[in-house]
């Protein structure tokens, strides 16, 4: 039993699944739960796809919790298709997984957000890696998680590149900006790991081999899932030299944050029509104490990248 403990929220898609691996790899923290979102495919999808992934990677005990199945200022949610384009149709690169054997659990999301908090308090990581809807609506029914919980790592946002959806905007905080500014601006404290620094963190079919060669299922599966990213980076023009690791990036800062140079800033979302979904600086706070935002704007790749490897290669080699 490791001290730290870390929930993951995830919409869960090709690079949440290398997240899971990630955080189930890590000697250092106890995966205790994942919060379900919607996002790269619809919550349920989503769910479901975190479910499959525990099991094959050997890890039934681990709950999942359904999250809110929409943004905080609509009422439904439609999958983009480009998300398809780059997850596949079921999030997880069209690879077929057994169906889980361990249901969802009856619990909210939000309010398993609520208890690891108070039970766990500044030993509690969370890892948000796709909207923040989920942690938002646990700060609006207990506001005083926020000075409770160590740590957030959140995937999302671009301060020194363009967006991925608009020149502003990175699409998780575009799911639901309203809820990353209430994050943002809230008290808790926040590593900020955006396309700043997840899009030079890069892998390659190279890597993917190498699972694939181990002749296991997990490195079988988590290589087709992969690849089939890795060629949509590719055909839809994103980066020709590889697929971004987003999200694991996230857990693997949380853990060790040496792996990014930050800049301390407090951040807000900007969330009206003109440059919505902007993660920015916050002029009016530039001369307060004690930014709650570390900002990453640069990473150790190469070092990362071996950690990643090292850790997921030694897990799938058991799967």
């Amino acid at each position: 039993m490791a001290q730290k403990k870390m929930i993951l929220d995830l919409d869960t898609g090709v690079d949440d699944a290398l997240a899971i691996a990630y955080a189930v790899a890590a000697p250092d923290v106890d995966l205790i739960g994942i919060v379900s979102s919607y996002g790269n495919n619809l919550l349920d999808v989503c769910a479901e796809n975190s479910l499959k992934l525990l099991e094959l990677l050997g890890q039934e005990d681990v709950p999942v919790f359904l999250g809110l199945p929409h943004s905080s200022t609509s009422d439904h949610f439609e999958v983009m298709q480009v998300s398809k384009d780059i997850h596949g149709d079921n999030g997880i690169g069209n690879v077929d997984l057994p169906a889980p054997k361990r249901p969802l659990e009856e619990m909210s999301g939000v309010d398993f957000y609520i208890e690891a908090a108070h039970k766990y308090g500044k030993d509690l990581i969370i890892i948000p890696t796709g909207p923040m809807t989920n942690l938002a609506a646990a700060l609006k029914k207990d506001p005083e998680i926020a000075h409770l919980i160590g740590n957030v790592t959140f995937m999302g946002g671009a301060l020194t590149v363009e967006g991925n959806v608009t020149d502003v905007a990175e699409a998780n905080i575009n799911q639901d900006a309203k809820a990353a500014n209430d994050v943002l601006t809230s008290d808790l404290p926040l590593t900020m790991v955006g396309l700043d620094v997840t899009l030079r963190t890069l892998l390659t079919k190279k890597e993917t081999q190498q699972w694939r060669d181990l002749g296991t299922k997990a490195g079988q599966a988590f290589a087709d899932i992969t690849d089939f990213y890795i060629d949509a980076y590719y055909n839809l023009d994103i980066d020709k030299n590889g697929c971004a690791l987003h999200d694991p990036l996230a857990v693997g800062v949380s853990l060790d944050p040496s792996f990014v140079q930050t800049i301390s800033l407090f951040m807000k979302v900007i969330y009206d029509e003109h440059n919505y979904a902007r993660t920015i600086g916050d002029k009016d706070r530039l001369n307060e104490p004690n930014p709650n935002v570390q900002v990453a704007v640069n990473v150790d790749k190469d070092r990362y990248l071996a950690t990643f490897m090292d850790l997921l290669t030694n897990l799938f080699k058991q799967h």
